[in-house]
């Protein structure tokens, strides 16, 4: 920490705790507390239970979470592909051309997730590419929606790139094909991890497009959540919340010690 005095690091704790605890923390507990409980008419949940989490853990819920491990799966792979390829494409040009490659993935972001939901819909409901009422539409909007944050996470790396690696390998024969699989990815490794994680979680929580998209046969999760908690069935949906959060974490987790070993080599 770059606060010294024992005061001022007492303080910096203090401002965090309080920002902290009921901005995040506490949304998070109530939910919690909610998938556990029978009743809530007081300030604290009553009657525990764990019945609302084998509603949440088979049936229905189990297909709805493997859509959205499927779902988020698939969008942060398409997304990781064609983000870092765009990233790789467009350190080559100049920083005019640079600018509106970016401007053109970012812009998918800077309007409401709804408005991407519609288009793709309106730009696949026809032939010859029909995706209307398939699984594929689903995880193309995952796509669109997660790729600007892949192309931005690569794109930063790549700027921070040695380029004395490259030119070393080039120097000793390497032929461009190799030197991309073998000095700059590897050397990207880290990021790109960081970048598939970012994607996988956003795209495990996204509902907004999704509701505009997804046919009978493949429900993601949020959609369960906010069909459960519409119909009023807030403690169910605050476990089925508490699944998808965990499933989440779990991939997190993972991803996260796949970057720790890429960041040691």
């Amino acid at each position: 920490m770059l606060v010294h005095s024992r005061g001022a690091r007492w303080a910096v704790w203090t401002v965090f705790a309080v920002l902290f605890l009921p901005l995040f923390a506490l949304p998070l507990l109530v939910i919690l507390g909610a998938s556990l409980a029978t009743h809530w008419s007081g300030v604290l949940p009553s009657g525990a239970t764990v019945a609302h989490y084998r509603a949440a853990t088979r049936g229905e819920a189990l297909q709805a979470l493997t859509t959205s491990l499927l779902t988020a799966l698939g969008a942060s792979l398409l997304a990781l592909t064609v983000g870092t390829w765009a990233a790789l494409a467009a350190a080559g040009l100049r920083k005019r051309y640079r600018s509106i490659m970016d401007a053109l993935f970012v812009l998918p972001v800077a309007v409401p997730s709804v408005v991407v939901g519609l288009s793709v819909l309106v730009a696949f409901s026809q032939p010859p590419l029909l995706l209307n009422g398939t699984r594929w539409i689903v995880i193309l909007a995952h796509t669109v929606l997660v790729t600007a944050f892949a192309h931005q996470s690569v794109s930063a790396a790549i700027t921070r790139l040695d380029p004395a690696y490259e030119q070393a390998a080039a120097s000793l024969g390497a032929r461009p094909a190799h030197v991309l699989w073998r000095v700059r990815l590897p050397l990207l490794l880290p990021s790109l991890t960081a970048a598939a994680g970012l994607c996988f979680a956003l795209s495990m929580g996204e509902l907004s497009a999704t509701m505009m998209l997804y046919p009978p046969d493949w429900t993601p999760l949020p959609v369960l959540v906010y069909a459960a908690t519409d119909r009023g069935a807030l403690f169910t949906g605050s476990a089925v919340a508490v699944v998808l959060m965990a499933a989440t974490l779990l991939v997190l987790f993972a991803v996260s010690r796949v970057r720790t070993r890429a960041s040691y080599r």
